[in-house]
């Protein structure tokens, strides 16, 4: 199974897919990959919580920081982060149990913690789909929720009823939702690389740069495209 960074990334959902709510501050640590920056404001948000929303963005700060964890191949960092950024998704879920995104985030952030800690791997894979199922559920249009259920997919073997093909119908949902999402073409762009059609691929990630030119992931995935 292609990677799409070297060791096990099985549920990379963090990676790009809790972009909804984000303050400028968290984008563009996000997108340098400025760890120090999105621990500091996920602490500050943890101790100022106070109520659903409150809760929900620290857990959403606590993901960011989590998937540059990962993208940096910091797997016990990107192990505490997602399971702060559990506890705070848990607690919003508790106040607010009818709002889709809370859900989606949790199913994130279960799924952030497999690659850090592969033992963990059942208890956390079943919350991350169905945590993703029932965002789903909720809000049939929500793009970061069909992308989560992609990204889930790309890495599940298509006996367990995963597969590329499967995860591309998802993307392609997404996209298709929200047009402007640049990680939709990302991962749109991931899975005809892993399909071996590069120049599909370079297509679909030249896309999501040109809507995010500042995400490094992005441009690092680019430069590790073949141009055919």
């Amino acid at each position: 199974m292609e990677a799409v960074m070297r060791g096990p990334f099985f549920f990379l959902l963090v990676c790009s897919l809790a972009a909804v709510g984000a303050d400028s501050v968290l984008e563009t640590a996000r997108n340098r990959q400025d760890r120090v920056t999105l621990e500091k404001t996920g602490q500050a948000r943890q101790k100022a919580a106070k109520g659903a929303a409150a809760q929900y963005e620290t857990a959403l700060a606590f993901s960011y920081l989590s998937e540059v964890a990962l993208e940096l191949r910091d797997k016990r960092q990107a192990r505490t982060a997602a399971e702060s950024g559990i506890a705070a998704a848990k607690a919003a879920i508790q106040l607010d149990p009818g709002n889709a995104e809370y859900h989606r985030l949790l199913g994130t952030l279960c799924g952030q913690v497999i690659p850090a800690d592969p033992m963990a791997g059942f208890q956390h894979g079943r919350c991350a789909k169905e945590e993703i199922e029932k965002a789903l559920q909720m809000n049939p249009k929500s793009a970061l929720a069909w992308m989560s259920s992609g990204v889930g997919k790309f890495y599940l073997p298509s006996m367990f009823g995963g597969g590329v093909d499967l995860a591309m119908k998802d993307f392609q949902k997404a996209v298709a939702l929200d047009p402007k999402l640049p990680e939709g073409w990302l991962w749109i762009g991931l899975a005809h690389r892993k399909g071996n059609r590069n120049a599909e691929a370079r297509q679909a990630l030249l896309k999501a740069k040109a809507l995010n030119p500042e995400r490094i992931w992005i441009q690092q995935q680019l430069e590790k495209t073949p141009a055919q």
